[in-house]
């Protein structure tokens, strides 16, 4: 059965703030193989103008992805997530995310579409201070495989 299209503008509760991590930035960028000095050395970071190591362009993914299962198990909205490939990601910043930071997550469906017998979901996540101060944006097409498929 295709999603329910009429979730289209749908937006989700905010997160509670997630703390990020210095450490949890270097596991990250070492699991990606992002060996830049500013993901892993405080002294480098600072000396490029920030309070602390910084985040690999892709990180928000660890966030989003959190914030994605309100969508993903809303029981209106019908999705199978056994079914779910992933399609598209795109990053959108207005500045970098660094270690000390505050982040919350408001996650929203931009569109569902259904072609070919599947549905075509596209999400996205606003990460922001708790004090609603903008970071970047998520966007992430999701393919609902039909069945039979």
């Amino acid at each position: 059965m295709p999603l329910d299209q009429s979730f289209t503008g749908r937006t989700y509760p905010p997160t509670e703030p997630y703390q990020v991590g210095r450490e949890k930035i270097r596991e990250f960028a070492t699991a990606v193989g992002a060996e830049d000095a500013l993901y892993h050395d405080v002294e480098a970071a600072q000396k490029a103008g920030y309070r602390d190591v910084v985040a690999p362009p892709t990180f928000p993914i660890v966030l989003s992805f959190a914030a994605m299962e309100q969508i993903v198990t809303d029981p209106e909205l019908g999705m199978d997530y056994t079914r779910v490939v992933h399609g598209d990601q795109r990053f959108s910043y207005r500045r970098p995310i660094v270690a000390g930071d505050e982040l919350v997550v408001v996650s929203s469906i931009d569109d569902i579409t259904h072609r070919g017998g599947h549905d075509f979901l596209t999400t996205r996540a606003e990460l922001a201070t708790p004090a609603g101060e903008p970071v970047v944006t998520v966007v992430c097409k999701l393919v609902v495989r039909g069945h039979g498929e």
